[in-house]
């Protein structure tokens, strides 16, 4: 979740500028534009705004890197949220995170950094804020964290996706989706690498395939209403930093394991789009190249899958990096069931306590969930 701040750079503009702990400001990437910025500074809409984003389950098994979808539940406890306010007493065009706060993991919040740039939802509300052309205005970032770090469920996506869906919302909802994306990416790229896959259904919702970044090419996948796909989510008592986990894979592939793995990540897109709750668990589960080298490092993992299959999943693999583990059902009714089989065998095998959520394909994804109208 903390960014390291990048040195600095004044002679280009793909820059971090090196500023003192807050508030900062941002020279964004230009490899990757985050917006043509706009020529006008834009006046704002509301004083304050509140937006949610939902947690992401990425690769989905074979679609490493290009592959994943947004999941929730009904309480929207399943996610982060930020508010973004207007702060006369910054300086303007400029950023300050005021409050981090975690109610359900209170020690977590002491982990993460207030500094804007060492903070995923700091990193991408200057983005935002650069993207949208804002000179004369500044603002601050609450940010009320959902989600565990190292948990494989899009932690800093759901906090780069929040806080780039308030600030654009703070100044009209300006911004295209494609570029909110990018604001996001401009702080996942600082803490889990150059991948799209959590931060895009975190800002779209749904299922997203990450076509290319140069162009860059988001191709989200429409399934069907009737599609009921359920997620059961268990995360166990430990952590898997995505650079370790990043660290594990394989430097060389075979054909044929990329044959095999292109293939069954060609069926989920084909069974997302059709609707086939069968074949999309099937898929996830047939993964032979990323979750062969990452499931010995996560105690239990072989079993938790082993389990969720025999108590009725119709698939199961490695939510992201890990540790936590993604089962696929159809309805919730088999939910409780595959939870609880699927935390005993974290116990067992792995000797870790897990706790297991039943999440819902979340359709939506970053959403403004209230504001405060200007005074």
């Amino acid at each position: 979740m903390a960014a390291p701040a990048a040195a600095p750079s004044p002679a280009t503009a793909p820059c971090f500028r090196r500023a003192r702990p807050a508030p900062v400001s941002l020279c964004v990437s230009r490899r990757f534009t985050v917006a043509a910025s706009f020529t006008a500074d834009p006046a704002p809409a509301f004083n304050s705004v509140t937006a949610f984003a939902p947690a992401t389950v990425a690769n989905l098994g074979p679609g490493f890197d290009f592959l994943g979808c947004a999941v929730a539940d009904a309480s929207l406890s399943l996610g982060d949220t930020v508010t973004a306010t207007l702060d006369p007493s910054l300086p303007p065009g400029t950023v300050a995170i005021a409050s981090v706060t975690s109610p359900s993991r209170p020690t977590l919040a002491d982990r993460l950094s207030r500094d804007p740039l060492r903070n995923c939802a700091g990193v991408a509300a200057i983005a935002a804020l650069r993207a949208l052309g804002v000179q004369s205005h500044a603002v601050s970032i609450h940010l009320t964290k959902g989600l565990p770090l190292g948990s494989g469920l899009g932690s800093s996506a759901a906090s780069a996706a929040a806080a780039a869906k308030a600030v654009d919302a703070l100044f009209g909802s300006r911004l295209h989706q494609d570029d909110l994306v990018l604001a996001g990416l401009e702080s996942e790229k600082a803490v889990s690498g150059f991948h799209a896959d959590n931060i895009a259904p975190a800002i779209l919702g749904g299922f997203v395939l990450v076509r290319s970044y140069d162009p860059f090419h988001l191709i989200p996948l429409s399934s069907p209403p009737a599609l009921r796909l359920h997620f059961v989510l268990v995360t166990p008592d430990f952590e898997a930093p995505t650079s370790k986990m990043r660290a594990a894979l394989p430097k060389q592939v075979a054909v044929q394991q990329h044959v095999r793995n292109s293939s069954q990540a060609a069926a989920l897109v084909a069974a997302v789009l059709q609707g086939d709750a069968g074949v999309i668990g099937s898929a996830m589960s047939s993964d032979g190249i990323v979750e062969p080298t990452r499931a010995p490092l996560i105690p239990g993992m072989a079993a938790v899958k082993a389990a969720a299959l025999e108590a009725g999943a119709l698939g199961c693999t490695i939510s992201g990096a890990g540790p936590t583990a993604v089962a696929v059902i159809e309805g919730e009714e088999k939910g409780e069931e595959v939870g609880q089989r699927m935390v005993e065998a974290f116990a067992s095998a792995g000797k870790l306590k897990a706790t297991a959520t039943i999440a819902q394909l979340d359709r939506v994804g970053a959403r403004v969930i209230s504001t405060s109208s200007l005074e």
